[in-house]
């Protein structure tokens, strides 16, 4: 065995060669491609000590930068792209009040880029402008297919997920499964078990974890001894006119349901038109719950499993800046899930029963 193959740092193997690029300075100095791009382009965001780090691995590799490999994260271009389906919905602007708030704060700029409908959201991905020079991706939302993950990927740049798991990203969001177990819960434990169900059409991928509430509706009725009945589950948009359109269908049934659990808020504000003008009762007659806590929930005394939208926008700032700020990447991307809550309000009672 001869000396030269190793050193005590284990540095030895990785010395010189004119071939050195910028991936072997990051595995040397244990961070991502992207960030020792933005150590060594002097970005202000990458912390001293990971500057440090980077700048110490390449002048032991020898490593020269390219310009390509400079440019591979956008340099320190202080913009982070965000990446909405519906910026005008209350959900999506929560999220983005939340994620601006947090990089304002670390003077980063927000880059909106709307990709709503399939011709658009095609349209993005195969020009893909976040080219034109970020820092990083925050993807509000809605699941991305392969050929999209290769799209983000071939930015170099980080890419953090805020309103449910996309992929492998780092991400924060709720557990749908829990809040629509406490939504269905409630109503079971009212006395309900003929319980319908609005759900959120996802044609669009606009939901990161589609199965999550419809499963809840599943599982709480099967834990109560009741088989779950298809005729009363009805697929519509994620909003208001849906809903309404909805409650419609489950109205036109034999034998109604005696309370609906709406995918979100909206969908169930629109089930409420719907039943008032059929001259019914909430809850006298139906009840109703829904997701979300929309500020419209608490105006309309409408029963709802509350999510903290805007803290999920924050957290993801957070993390686009931790990561921005240096750091070995994680071996598991993180799956930050915030807590959900139960909020009683007046559009809930047993079957039946007059309040």
């Amino acid at each position: 065995m001869t000396g030269d193959t190793t050193d005590p740092q284990g540095t030895a193997a990785l010395r010189p060669s004119s071939r050195v690029t910028l991936d072997d300075v990051a595995r040397h100095a244990g961070v991502s491609s992207a960030t020792a791009s933005r150590a060594l382009g002097d970005h202000p965001h990458v912390a001293e000590a990971t500057r440090r780090r980077v700048r110490e691995a390449a002048a032991l590799l020898d490593y020269v930068a390219s310009p390509e490999a400079t440019r591979l994260a956008g340099g320190p271009t202080g913009r982070v792209a965000v990446l909405v389906p519906h910026p005008s919905r209350w959900f999506f602007g929560e999220l983005i009040e939340g994620l601006e708030a947090e990089l304002r704060a670390a003077e980063l700029d927000l880059v909106l880029f709307r990709v709503g409908g399939p011709e658009e959201r095609h349209a993005f991905f195969a020009r893909l402008p976040a080219r034109r020079g970020v820092d990083a991706v925050v993807v509000l939302a809605f699941a991305v297919d392969e050929v999209e993950h290769a799209r983000l990927a071939s930015l170099g740049v980080v890419v953090v997920a805020a309103g449910g798991r996309v992929a492998s990203y780092p991400s924060v969001g709720i557990d749908d499964h829990r809040a629509g177990r406490q939504a269905v819960d409630h109503l079971l434990h009212l006395g309900h078990r003929r319980i319908g169900m609005l759900a959120g059409g996802d044609e669009q991928r606009l939901s990161p974890d589609p199965d999550g509430r419809a499963s809840a509706w599943r599982a709480a009725l099967r834990d109560a001894a009741t088989e779950p009945d298809d005729d009363l589950v009805v697929t519509v948009p994620w909003d208001g006119e849906g809903g309404a359109e909805g409650m419609s269908r489950l109205l036109g049934l034999r034998a109604p349901p005696t309370a609906v659990f709406a995918h979100c808020d909206e969908m169930a504000l629109g089930a409420m038109r719907t039943l008032r003008r059929a001259g019914l009762r909430v809850p006298e007659d139906i009840s109703v719950i829904g997701i979300d806590d929309h500020p419209l929930a608490a105006l309309t005394d409408l029963t709802t499993v509350a999510q903290p939208v805007r803290e999920q926008g924050r957290r993801a700032g957070a993390m686009v800046l931790d990561t921005l700020r240096g750091g070995p990447p994680p071996r598991v991307p993180p799956a930050e899930m915030l807590p959900t809550r139960l909020v009683l309000r007046g559009t809930t009672s047993p079957p039946g029963v007059p309040r």
